[in-house]
C-alpha cells in the first residue's frame, strides 16, 4: 500500500491570494521572512484579507533564510501566547518551513526537536490550528509537501523533517508574488524544482500518481525556466505552477541523494552557505551519472530526456544527453559547474577535504537517501562529493 497526500484545497492563478477573505476563524498568525513581502505590499494585502474575514491578526516576521532551531522555538512561543486557529505562512521556502515546525511545537509544547527530525514521527496536528501556505518563490513547493528543512547552526547540519501531518491544509499559488523574484533566485529555485521532479520520477517510491506530475513539471520547467530567468512574466507565471506540480510529485514519491548531499553540504563550511537550489543544480548531473548504473533508473532518465525533446540512439545515449542538457541549463542560468567555483571559491578546498568523511556519513544517513535508486557506500559518497567539488564526471 502507498499513500498520496496533498492539501485539501489549492487556489491558483492571479489574485488567488484574495481567497483569504473567505477563511473561517477567529485568530490568524502570519509568518513571513525578511521584508520583500512587506515592500511589495503583499503582507498588507494578506493581513487586510484576513481582517476582512473577521479575524484578529498577529505577525511573526524576519524568518531568516535557512531557518534555525532558535527561530522555530521563538515562533512557537509567539503562537502559544496568541493562540491562533490559523497559521498563514508566506514567502519563500524558509518562512513556510519554519512555520510548519512552529506549528508542531505550538500544538505539542512538550515535544523535542529530536523527536521531530525522525522521519514520519510527528504527532497528530490540527488540534489547535490549520495551516495555509502562500509561496513567493518558484522552487521549494513546500506549500504542497510533507517536508520542511530546519538548520542547527551549532552543529552545522540541515535537518529535513518529513511527515504527512505537515502538509498544509490550504495552498495559495498566486503568480503575482513570484513576479518579484530577482534573477538569481529565479535560477536557483527553478533548478531546485527541476531536481524535485527528476528525483521524484526516478525514486524507488514512484507510482502512477506521481509519474504524470513529475514528467509534466519537467517539460514545463525545461520549456519555461530560461525565459522566466530572462524576465518573461508569462513564463514566470507558468514556472510557479510547474514547481508546485513537482512538489506534488516529490512529496509523495520522495527524493534522492542530490537532496541528501545538498542538505549536508549547505551549512557545513565556514566560508559560507551553499544555497540549496544552486547545490541541487551543481550536483544533479553527477548523480544522474551515478544512478544510471542502475538499469531501471537509466530507463527512467531516458524517458525524462525524451520528455525534454532530446534524441539519442540508446539508453546510455539518452542519459548522456540528459546530463549535457542539465549542464547547459545551468550555464544559461549562470550557475557554476562545481563547488570549487561557487561564489568565486568561498568553499575552501582544505576544509572541504577535512570534512569530507563526516559530510559523506551524514549525507548517507539523510532521510532522502532511502528512496534513491542506488544507495552509495561511504567510499562512493565521498567520491560523489569530490566529483561535485571539482566538477568531474562520475564513472562508478
Amino acid at each position: 500500500m502507498a499513500r498520496f497526500t496533498l492539501p485539501r484545497d489549492l487556489y491558483h492563478g492571479k489574485g488567488s491570494i484574495d481567497e483569504l477573505k473567505n477563511f473561517k476563524g477567529k485568530k490568524a498568525i502570519v509568518v513571513v521572512g525578511g521584508g520583500s513581502m512587506k515592500r511589495f505590499g503583499f503582507l498588507d494585502r494578506v493581513v487586510n484579507n484576513l481582517k476582512e474575514a473577521g479575524m484578529e491578526v498577529a505577525l511573526f516576521e524576519n524568518v531568516e533564510p535557512d531557518p534555525s532551531v532558535e527561530t522555530v522555538m521563538r515562533g512557537a512561543q509567539a503562537m502559544t501566547e496568541f493562540q491562533p486557529d490559523w497559521i498563514v505562512a508566506m514567502g519563500g521556502g524558509s518562512p513556510i518551513d519554519a512555520a510548519k515546525a512552529m506549528w508542531a511545537f505550538y500544538e505539542y509544547p512538550e515535544i523535542t526537536f529530536e523527536d521531530l527530525i525522525v522521519p514520519f514521527n510527528f504527532p497528530v496536528l490540527r488540534q489547535k490550528a490549520h495551516f495555509c501556505a502562500i509561496p513567493s518563490t518558484s522552487g521549494t513547493a513546500t506549500e504542497v509537501t510533507a517536508f520542511a528543512v530546519i538548520t542547527d547552526y551549532a552543529k552545522g547540519i540541515k535537518y529535513p523533517m518529513a511527515d504527512f501531518n505537515i502538509t498544509p491544509d490550504v495552498a495559495i499559488v498566486d503568480p503575482d508574488l513570484a513576479e518579484k523574484m530577482p534573477q538569481k533566485l529565479t535560477a536557483h529555485t527553478g533548478m531546485d524544482a527541476m531536481t524535485h521532479a527528476i528525483e521524484a520520477y526516478v525514486s524507488t517510491l514512484n507510482c502512477n500518481y506521481t509519474d504524470g506530475l513529475a514528467l509534466h513539471a519537467i517539460k514545463m520547467i525545461h520549456d519555461d525556466l530560461k525565459q522566466s530567468y530572462d524576465g518573461d512574466m508569462d513564463a514566470r507565471d507558468r514556472m510557479h505552477d510547474a514547481q508546485c506540480l513537482a512538489g506534488m510529485a516529490f512529496s509523495n514519491a520522495l527524493l534522492g541523494i542530490v537532496h541528501s548531499m545538498a542538505h549536508k553540504t549547505g551549512a557545513a563550511y565556514s566560508g559560507g552557505h551553499i544555497v540549496h537550489g544552486c547545490a541541487n543544480a551543481m550536483y544533479l548531473p553527477r548523480i544522474i551519472q551515478f544512478n544510471a548504473k542502475d538499469a531501471t533508473a537509466a530507463k527512467r532518465y531516458e524517458a525524462i530526456a525524451k520528455q525534454m525533446g532530446l534524441t539519442a540512439d540508446s539508453t546510455e545515449g539518452y542519459v548522456d544527453a540528459l546530463v549535457a542538457e542539465i549542464k547547459k541549463m545551468n550555464a544559461s542560468l549562470n550557475i557554476p559547474d562545481s563547488i570549487k567555483d561557487y561564489e568565486g571559491g568561498i568553499i575552501d578546498e582544505k576544509e572541504f577535504m577535512d570534512k569530507l568523511s563526516k559530510v559523506a556519513e551524514l549525507a548517507i544517513s539523510d532521510a532522502c537517501t532511502g528512496s534513491n535508486p542506488r544507495i552509495p557506500t561511504q567510499e562512493e559518497m565521498e567520491g560523489l562529493l569530490k566529483a561535485c567539488y571539482y566538477g568531474e564526471d562520475v564513472n562508478f
